[in-house]
């Protein structure tokens, strides 16, 4: 694991009012977590920019708004919808025994539980019902990150094993 590898902790949403607000979808859990990892890296239109010092909340409806330093007004906050929010994985805490931060699971091999070799991990997504590993390898696929499927991650040895039809 390389410990400056980033990690996407969410991104800017939309404006709120007309003060600076800024809605923020994250993708941290909870979801107001990422106010934890600052600083943040901003990644919007092509360039990179540090900020510290934001502050926030979570909603009653669970969303999540925010204040960055230097936006004042619902213009400066709009000129930033679509910024990914950013952090170094160093930043982050040690994960809890048998849980593992995606980005630590990019990268790994993959081979079956028979030892057919399948391919890389590409990287994980959720799909609104189950959480999917990407492995990429002679042909991509997609497997459930289900117990039932992910048998083995050894991120020491840089490999997981899976219960899975390599024809599949």
């Amino acid at each position: 694991m390389d410990p400056e590898r980033r990690i996407l902790l969410g991104r800017v949403a939309g404006a709120f009012g007309i003060q600076g607000e800024l809605k923020l979808e994250s993708w941290t859990e909870p979801r107001d977590a990422l106010f934890r990892y600052q600083p943040w890296i901003l990644v919007h239109r092509g360039g990179e920019s540090a900020v510290s010092g934001t502050r926030g909340r979570l909603a009653p409806n669970g969303s999540v708004t925010a204040r960055f330093p230097g936006v004042a007004d619902r213009d400066a906050a709009e000129a930033l919808v679509g910024a990914e929010i950013w952090a170094p994985r160093s930043r982050l805490p040690p994960p809890k025994p048998g849980e593992h931060y995606w980005v630590d699971l990019e990268g790994l091999k993959v081979s079956t539980v028979e030892g057919v070799e399948l391919g890389t991990v590409s990287h994980l997504f959720n799909n609104g019902a189950n959480d999917v590993v990407v492995v990429r390898g002679e042909r991509e696929r997609y497997l459930p990150y289900s117990s039932d499927v992910v048998r083995e991650v050894d991120l020491a040895a840089g490999r997981m094993v899976v219960d899975w039809d390599p024809e599949f």
